[in-house]
């Protein structure tokens, strides 16, 4: 593996091998682009004005989106150069300038969101609920395993990691009730998920297919998607969940895929096998473990392998009709859930509606989050010679209803 000479770069989860691209700033500073590796940002726009960085007038703003857009070749270039500049000792003279401290920046929102695409990926998740809510009907609807089941978000209702998270109001419908009351929720959870970050936009009318995944989308990030099952309880027949799902929280690192060709795995075997349009070339299950903590006490750590669909089948799928996809667009994988109950990726499966608490640290317990919790969500995949890459974090604390 190539060595980086930025001090620290292989044990922080950032290794040049890495290279993840965020928005950051100093006090007093606009917001530019930047890449994490070891434990600096360098900033990619300080680079590009003094010519070290060539032909990349994409990072000018506050935001990754001109990028984004850009396309593969721009992207491989991008990386290429910036592996080169952290590599080779001669470069280091006109780099070290662009190298700040992580601990002097601020990190803001890293692309302009686009639409907000939420799937569900994981049976198991699916499953779980099927089995609280459903019994004793089969607890995979009918059109589960052949297709992925997804809905639209709202997209302004993405906000980056440490952004606090005010509990929602709204109808509620408690378990056993038959009508609805207004206030705030009482059944506020998380859901630890992956999101894929679109960059070149797509052609209309005709649908892209799963080939065109790398040519399109850029990398992923960590998502935390909160949701009020007391809320969407109500409202969620007949057209499913709105307002219930109020926030979505990402991490400020968007990790591209040509960083996780090693973490690249075969997904699940698809049973029925899935229609053309979502058959893939390459595997493409993506061997990440999600860490889940609530007040510093580490609840699940959901394995990403298990994901019954990929990256490259929710792309194909929401393209087929053929509605095009934007730079910016984030299509979420839904709650990373795993087959045991340390491997769940919300609290309602953890504590199982309600039938087993979580018992903490202070000698309290948990069903649903309280005021004044904060969750923590990290990920980290295998990179070369077994170095890990971090997906960085993402966290939120609850506030009380306004």
């Amino acid at each position: 593996m190539t060595t980086c000479w930025v001090k620290a770069s292989d044990d922080s989860g950032f290794p040049v091998s890495n290279l993840p691209y965020g928005v950051f700033s100093r006090r007093g500073e606009f917001p530019r682009v930047g890449v994490a590796v070891g434990g600096q940002v360098l900033d990619l726009s300080l680079l590009a004005a003094n010519g070290v960085l060539k032909d990349s007038h994409w990072f000018a703003s506050g935001t990754l989106n001109a990028f984004l857009s850009a396309g593969p070749r721009v992207w491989q270039s991008v990386r290429e150069q910036l592996i080169s500049l952290l590599t080779e000792p001669a470069r280091r003279p006109a780099v070290l300038p662009a190298l700040v401290p992580v601990v002097e920046v601020r990190m803001h929102l890293p692309f302009h969101v686009g639409d907000l695409i939420r799937f569900q990926t994981s049976i198991e998740h699916e499953t779980n609920l099927g089995r609280m809510f459903r019994p004793p009907a089969d607890p995979l609807p009918r059109n589960w395993p052949r297709m992925p089941i997804g809905q639209y978000g709202r997209a302004s209702s993405v906000v980056v990691s440490g952004t606090p998270v005010v509990r929602p109001y709204g109808q509620l419908r408690g378990p056993g009730e038959s009508d609805p009351v207004f206030g705030p929720s009482t059944r506020l959870d998380l859901s630890a998920e992956i999101g894929y970050v679109v960059g070149g936009p797509t052609p209309s009318p005709h649908g892209p297919g799963t080939w065109s995944f790398e040519d399109h989308v850029f990398g992923v990030v960590l998502v935390n998607g909160w949701r009020a099952w007391d809320i969407i309880a109500w409202e969620s027949a007949p057209l499913g969940p709105f307002l219930g799902q109020f926030a979505t929280s990402v991490s400020p690192w968007v990790v591209p895929l040509a960083a996780l060709e090693h973490a690249r795995v075969a997904p699940p075997v698809q049973d029925p096998p899935p229609p053309p349009y979502l058959a893939v070339r390459r595997p493409w299950g993506l061997d990440l473990t999600l860490r889940v903590e609530l007040n510093g006490r580490l609840l699940s750590e959901p394995p990403f392998a298990v994901q019954y669909w990929t990256g490259p089948q929710l792309f194909a799928h929401m393209s087929v009709g053929g509605a095009p996809l934007r730079a910016g667009d984030l299509i979420t994988s839904g709650p990373v859930s795993g087959s045991a109950r340390s491997q769940f990726g919300t609290l309602l499966e953890l504590a199982w509606n309600g039938r087993d608490p979580l018992g903490m640290p202070d000698g309290t317990e948990r069903v649903f989050l309280e005021d004044g919790d904060t969750v923590r969500i990290t990920a980290a995949a295998s990179g070369p010679e077994g170095i890990p890459l971090s997906l960085g974090e993402v966290t939120g604390t609850v506030r009380p209803a306004a």
